[in-house]
């Protein structure tokens, strides 16, 4: 049940990463990915935020369609592998980007993973 939580909490987290990608007013997304206004206010940057904001929803929503899609060992094999897919990129974004990401994003995640093995 405690696994099930954190990986819900993480896929809404996704969720909602990817509403501010997508959808959020260039002050907002700035403010929250530690990005210059100037930048973010580009058409490029707001369709390269657009698209990441895809990916990001596409982990939310295959961590929630897991649990209807499989069960027993399979489920847990498909969280694990979803969770360490976010693990890396929340690692790789936080070299990158901003060390926020560690915070927000590899953190509950690298805890919901370590979960799946307890």
């Amino acid at each position: 049940m405690i696994t099930m939580i954190l990986v819900l909490v993480v896929a809404l987290e996704h969720l909602g990463i990817m509403f501010l990608e997508m959808f959020g007013t260039p002050a907002q997304q700035a403010k929250a990915f530690d990005m210059p206004l100037e930048y973010v206010k580009q058409r490029p940057a707001r369709v390269a935020l657009a698209n990441q904001g895809i990916y990001n929803g596409m982990l939310g929503i295959s961590l929630i369609a897991s649990f209807w899609l499989f069960h027993g060992p399979a489920l847990v094999t498909v969280i694990r592998l979803l969770l360490g897919f976010i693990v890396i990129v929340a690692l790789y974004g936080g070299l990158t980007a901003t060390r926020k990401i560690w915070l927000v994003q590899l953190l509950p995640a690298a805890i919901a993973l370590l979960v799946t093995f307890i």
